[in-house]
């Protein structure tokens, strides 16, 4: 893994860079089968591993070696795109933030798959479409994702309240229970803010919790609107007024995740794989037990998050395609989807998992979880997806940090963002 990791940090070939070393047909009309690689960001779950040794048993000719990136979505996508550059083999299935499938299938960089040959019409059918460029199919669902509020049952109950709906009554609980005994030294919220995918997700979610878009029907970037400046100043005051804690400006996913389960938040914006961590029994958990999840709350009532999940391609320069779109039938299918489920709370894309009685006893939040994905956005979808989350980092950051008003950082992510998506 390491020697993997260091080839395609210094973009060498290994194994072969060179394009007619590959196999180039599509990977249906493919033959060649025998070990592959599959390359995902940092299995903070440590769960992937187990995944691909049940694979590996029962394929001792075709196995696949996890190649593992960073946790940075940011830093997975560069990597991603270093290997595509160099045309070099080591990546094999790649699994991929589906807001990239567009640009990587426009870039050739990813194959076209069979449709035909996976179970589509069981997914829930906003998260297909993910994987889906010009109306053909160059990734398939691993699992979904929506953004969902976890809380401190424990403390709102002391106070008498429900969770959170709008985000004043998220800033009136946190009074609350700040004046209580239990609640000194608890911060109020906290979600992704540091300077990287993260803070395009927030924001995104702010601005269609305001009732806004970041990029409209038609492709136009929409964020110098009134919506919009209401959805970034809730982020920015919340940093001035202290309702979301200093240390939150440099906060990824398990940041976030570590001081939740410290015990150090009431609130905190997360993906549902915190769910199984934070209720771990083997003591890393301070609040096991102690916590319940809702949807995210919005300025007049229930937010909307925006939508993640991994997508599994095939690299236009792999060897051994055969090999690799079996495996993706084997690694996205419903009976992985449901053990990826009960063992780390990944969010499956298979509709009726959200309905089996079972599932929703062991995990109580799949019918919110499920109606957040059904009114879940998806981020700007566009072919230089990379200068577009650029732009609207850059210009949230600066609010967040008080260098750039609401109304300069948002008239700048305008301009920049629109020059991102007239790219060509």
């Amino acid at each position: 893994m390491v020697a993997a990791l260091m080839c395609a940090s210094v973009l060498s070939g290994c194994g072969g860079s060179d394009s007619s070393d590959t196999d180039s047909g599509g990977p249906e009309k493919s033959q060649d089968r025998g070990p592959i690689t599959l390359a995902s960001g940092k299995d903070t779950t440590g769960t992937l591993q187990g995944q691909l040794e049940r694979w590996n048993k029962q394929h001792p000719d075709q196995k696949v070696t996890l190649v593992e990136l960073p946790e940075s979505a940011d830093q997975q996508r560069q990597q991603f795109i270093q290997n595509a550059q160099t045309k070099s083999d080591t990546y094999s299935v790649l699994n991929l933030d589906p807001i990239w499938v567009a640009e990587f299938a426009a870039n050739q960089w990813i194959d076209e798959l069979p449709a035909k040959e996976f179970p589509l019409d069981r997914m829930i059918p906003a998260v297909v479409k993910t994987g889906e460029y010009f109306g053909k199919q160059y990734a398939v669902p691993f699992n979904t994702n929506a953004g969902l509020l976890f809380y401190r049952k424990d403390l709102l109950d002391r106070i008498g309240a429900q969770p959170p709906s709008t985000w004043a009554e998220l800033k009136q609980d946190c009074v609350k229970v700040q004046k209580l005994p239990e609640g000194k030294g608890v911060d109020c919220y906290a979600g992704q803010f540091d300077k990287y995918e993260g803070l395009t997700v927030n924001f995104s979610e702010a601005v269609a919790s305001a009732g806004g878009s970041v990029v409209d029907d038609k492709g136009k970037a929409t964020v110098d609107t009134e919506a919009a400046k209401k959805g970034l100043r809730f982020l920015a005051d919340g940093f001035k007024d202290g309702t979301i804690p200093k240390q939150a400006s440099t906060y990824k996913e398990e940041d976030g995740r570590r001081a939740f389960q410290a015990g150090k938040l009431l609130f905190h914006r997360q993906w549902p794989y915190q769910w199984a961590l934070a209720n771990a029994k083997d003591g890393s958990s301070k609040v096991a037990g102690k916590f319940g999840v809702a949807a995210l709350p919005g300025l007049d009532g229930p937010g909307k998050s925006s939508l993640g999940g991994l997508d599994l391609a095939i690299s236009k320069f792999a060897k051994n395609k055969a090999t690799a779109l079996d495996f993706i039938k084997f690694f996205s299918n419903e009976a992985n989807a449901r053990t990826n489920l009960k063992v780390n709370s990944a969010a499956p894309p298979y509709t009726g998992l959200y309905d089996d009685p079972a599932l929703r006893k062991q995990f109580p939040y799949l019918a919110t979880l499920k109606e957040s994905l059904d009114t879940a956005t998806p981020r700007p979808v566009v072919v230089h997806y990379g200068d577009a989350t650029a732009a609207i980092q850059e210009s949230a950051a600066a609010a967040l940090s008080g260098s750039k008003s609401v109304d300069e950082a948002l008239a700048d992510m305008q301009k920049d963002l629109s020059a991102a998506i007239a790219a060509k």
